[in-house]
């Protein structure tokens, strides 16, 4: 029995090592990035503030560097009431546009 241990302790570590590996290599070059590129730090804070301000009060969710509808940044909001929606703003903080969360919107779309 301990000789069957000896012998399958380095093949599962090696499996081990090859999974990680490759996660890691899968994370550092982006192989399962969505393609959103999400912003932190003074500018995520600024344009928060701003999103929040636009909708009325809510939860700031994630903030992105967006081009979309000509915008900088997309701050995903949930209002108070619980919809969530995208607010898009320009490179000064003023907004652009404000959509409907698309995700939110497919799943409600059943009705």
């Amino acid at each position: 029995m301990n000789r069957r241990i000896l012998k399958l302790g380095p093949a599962v570590g090696g499996v081990l090592v090859l999974a990680l590996g490759g996660a890691a290599i899968a994370r550092a070059t982006g192989a399962f990035d969505d393609g959103e590129s999400h912003t932190t730090g003074p500018q995520a804070d600024r344009a928060k503030a701003a999103a929040l301000e636009l909708t009325g009060g809510g939860h700031a969710n994630a903030v992105e560097r967006d081009s979309e509808h000509g915008g900088t940044y997309e701050v995903e909001v949930t209002k108070t009431d619980g919809k969530t929606v995208d607010v898009r703003l320009d490179e000064n903080f003023k907004l652009v546009v404000i959509d409907g969360d698309s995700e939110t919107n497919d799943s409600d779309s059943g009705g």
